[in-house]
């Protein structure tokens, strides 16, 4: 099974930055960074893509060490350009040994990719030390699958009650989960009942109309006002979870 396709890397380096998703996906992973985890001096990014989630981080945090990992070097690439001061590995996470050697990990839309999602998780769990934080973002709602899923070469799609169950497996403590992009539901649900196997271009998403990606980032800043106002959102395309080794 392939895990994902190495070359949408250049593709991805060029778009993500100006494209609602991944910008409205930042907002909220340094949201929680920001508020929900305590004192981090290091932090690993597990699937780390093009590097443009860590890029955030570091101008978030200039005095974390950061390191980031990838299967696929064709990545990694990207990801040193973007953050030189970081430090860069390629790495299967199925075969992760380190013990106790991190204070904070996260995996951004990475796990969904891999058939032995528990293995990684307890691989995870088992880098961080004690006090220690694992933030994850999946895709959610097996209802929501669709041809979309097959080509970006997801193995699933997470529920929350799953998700919760195999992170706690591995010995954390979950102390925040929400939803996200959950006013967006109804429009994305029609999208993928439109996407048909023999039209379907997986670059379409990021082939909009600049007035259209605007609207959709600010209903996403919406979205997150009424989660910084104690809102958990019950229902949503994605998944954050956040955990603690106790």
């Amino acid at each position: 099974m392939e895990l994902f396709n190495p070359q949408a890397f250049a593709q991805l380096a060029q778009a993500e930055a100006g494209h609602w998703w991944f910008r409205s996906r930042n907002h909220l992973i340094l949201w929680v960074m920001q508020t929900k985890i305590e004192v981090f001096h290091n932090f690993m990014e597990v699937g780390c893509g093009t590097g443009f989630v860590l890029q955030g981080i570091q101008e978030t945090f200039p005095e974390t060490d950061l390191k980031g990992t990838e299967f696929f070097t064709e990545g990694l690439a990207f990801a040193q350009e973007r953050v030189p001061t970081a430090s860069f590995e390629q790495l299967d996470a199925r075969e992760f040994g380190e013990n106790e050697t991190h204070d904070a990990i996260g995996a951004f839309d990475v796990v969904e990719h891999i058939p032995e999602d528990e293995l990684v998780l307890q691989n995870l769990a088992n880098a961080l030390r004690t006090g220690g934080s694992l933030l994850l973002t999946v895709p959610q709602h097996q209802w929501l699958w669709s041809v979309v899923d097959e080509a970006a070469c997801h193995v699933r799609r997470y529920s929350r009650a799953e998700l919760c169950q195999k992170v706690e497996a591995t010995g954390l403590k979950i102390t925040y989960v929400t939803s996200f992009v959950s006013l967006l539901v109804p429009l994305m649900y029609l999208a993928r009942l439109r996407a048909k196997d023999e039209s379907y271009d997986p670059m379409s998403e990021f082939r909009i109309p600049t007035w259209l990606n605007w609207s959709l980032e600010q209903i996403m800043s919406l979205e997150h006002l009424l989660m910084k106002l104690g809102l958990r959102l019950p229902v949503g395309g994605s998944l954050l979870v956040l955990a603690q080794k106790p």
